[in-house]
């Protein structure tokens, strides 16, 4: 599972349109080259190489860039992409690919299965530090049968399996023989995708351009500008000015800000629930959150319809998990943490937190239970989050300081090394309920996906069987004792599940809302020559 900080960027589950323009007959009614399309990245991509980028930001642009073998379809059905279809022998052991001929790399050097091996084998590669080795470490057998047939064989049945081949495929031509960690693919990237790289002006913009020779058919759209800008209400601004034609807006932009004629004239905006959610994750290594009793403590302080009310404006649902209430995985029984102050008092006295000198903060061994939440700047609903947040807990006995860091930052020195107290952060997903990279206690060392670095053995246990298990009635069990276990133990605190609110320039057509979101058609986009903006 691709997952944020974030990995796979899927903006899934079904849509309700506002404001949406019906195209006339004519001239608007049919598809044409041109334009360019600008939309704003709260910040700077970290890398564009697939295999080492886990943010956002770098996961947006490879997504255009890059191509996988399968990916979900409107209908979050698994498709392929370079991949034009594929076997899957009885034993669910063995997947045979065949590859998309006459495919090439933006370089004009030819797609083949070579690349796919090379993908594979960079992939398990030990010196490659990658937070996605795991899906591949399971094959037993990997074939280049020719040059468009590619075959994996699995050691055991692994359920993720054929979803794992939507990873993005690399160069072995430009990428053979290199420590890929220096390779300057990383700043300018060659893929097989709709898009081709441009430009990258460091802390202002990426550029991206139509591939003419995309195996789908170029796209309409000739450019995508993503725009570097850290601030939500910045980003506002632009979007109002005609700076952007796209922003994922905030709830209180969505439900206060964008209902004015102007707004209405210009833009299209949508609402569904997305597909990921925020938490409050604690630093398992610091002693003070050993002790599950402080973590719950901590869950029934926080007023979580607070959180969705004050800071989503009522957009979203609480989480009690990682998966999401809509979904057939979601376990709607588990322990829930609803506002319970008095409890969350007495768990703390029952683990030792006392305030002994009266002076408001509770203390254990003459240390004061204090700490700070640390999260990434240009997102304002953790930062708001983080201040009610901060507010209920010093009404229990806990002092709590914010610190809000840019994003690279807060990726380097904070959460990849581990140098953190709690965190505000999300995670984005797909269909696929396989948590092993986020929760396995074999996932914890630097880079990896389990940073708070959580271990229970029957969670590694549940793990390895929901990756062993094709039968979904059978999985669903599985994931409901894994998801029972995570609500006691609390090693984050789920906070919510929020909707996902974009809003489009109008002049684009083309677009289709679907379970998948409304981008999974995005090479279909265009604009009528009589609305274009942009010569390039």
């Amino acid at each position: 599972m691709r997952i944020l900080l974030v990995l796979f960027v899927f903006l899934l589950m079904s849509c309700n349109q506002q404001d949406v323009v019906v195209p006339a007959e004519g001239e608007a009614a049919k598809p044409v080259l041109g334009d360019t399309f600008i939309e704003a990245s709260i910040g700077e991509p970290s890398n564009l190489l697939p295999v080492l980028s886990s943010d956002s930001a770098s996961s947006a642009i490879n997504g255009l860039v890059y191509s996988g073998l399968v990916r979900y379809d409107k209908k979050l059905v698994l498709e392929g992409e370079l991949a034009e279809f594929w076997e899957i022998s009885e034993d669910n052991l063995t997947i045979t690919f065949h590859l998309r001929k006459g495919v090439v790399w933006h370089d004009g050097a030819p797609f083949t299965s070579a690349d796919v091996m090379f993908t594979y084998q960079m992939y398990i590669d030990p010196e490659v530090p990658t937070s996605y080795a795991e899906d591949f470490l399971q094959i037993a057998k990997a074939e280049a049968l020719d040059d468009y047939t590619f075959r994996v064989t699995y050691e055991q049945p692994y359920a993720p399996a054929l979803e794992s081949w939507g990873t993005s495929i690399h160069p072995k031509h430009l990428l053979t023989g290199q420590d890929v960690t220096k390779s300057p693919l990383s700043r300018a990237p060659i893929g097989t995708g709709p898009f081709k790289f441009i430009k990258w002006d460091a802390g202002e913009k990426v550029v991206l351009e139509a591939n003419l020779d995309y195996f789908e058919g170029r796209p309409y759209i000739n450019r995508i500008v993503y725009r570097v800008i850290p601030d939500a209400s910045t980003q506002f601004l632009e979007l109002q000015s005609g700076g952007l034609d796209f922003m994922s807006l905030t709830p209180i932009q969505y439900a206060t800000q964008t209902d004015t004629p102007a707004f209405k004239r210009n833009f299209n905006k949508f609402s569904y629930l997305a597909f990921g959610y925020t938490y409050l994750g604690y630093n398992l290594q610091k002693p003070i959150f050993q002790d599950k009793k402080v973590r719950q403590a901590i869950s029934y302080a926080i007023d979580k319809q607070e959180l969705i009310d004050g800071v989503l404006l009522g957009l979203g649902q609480a989480a009690t998990g990682p998966y999401k209430p809509d979904t057939w995985v979601y376990n709607a029984k588990v322990k829930r943490y609803d506002y319970a102050p008095e409890k969350a008092r007495q768990l703390l006295d029952e683990a030792g937190w006392v305030d002994h000198d009266d002076d408001g903060i509770r203390d254990k061994d003459g240390q004061p239970f204090a700490f700070t939440i640390v999260t990434n700047q240009g997102n304002d609903l953790r930062t708001k989050s983080a201040e009610i947040i901060q507010r209920r807990l010093k009404e229990v006995g806990i002092e709590v300081k914010i610190r809000v860091v840019e994003w690279a930052t807060f990726l380097k020195e904070f959460i990849f090394p581990g140098n953190f107290d709690v965190t505000i952060l999300g995670w984005t997903g797909g269909p696929e309920p396989d948590q092993y990279n986020i929760w396995h206690s074999s996932k914890t060392a630097p880079r990896e996906l389990n940073f708070v670095k959580f271990q229970n053995a029957e969670v590694d246990e549940l793990l390895e069987q929901g990756r062993r298990t094709f039968d979904q009635a059978e999985r669903k069990q599985i994931y409901d004792r894994f998801q029972e276990i995570l609500a006691e133990e609390q090693p984050y605190t789920f906070l919510y599940v929020g909707e996902a609110l974009p809003a489009v320039a109008k002049r684009f057509r083309g677009i289709e809302p679907a379970p998948s979101g409304i981008k999974h058609n995005f090479i279909k986009w265009y604009v009528p020559a009589s609305e274009q903006k942009y010569a390039r």
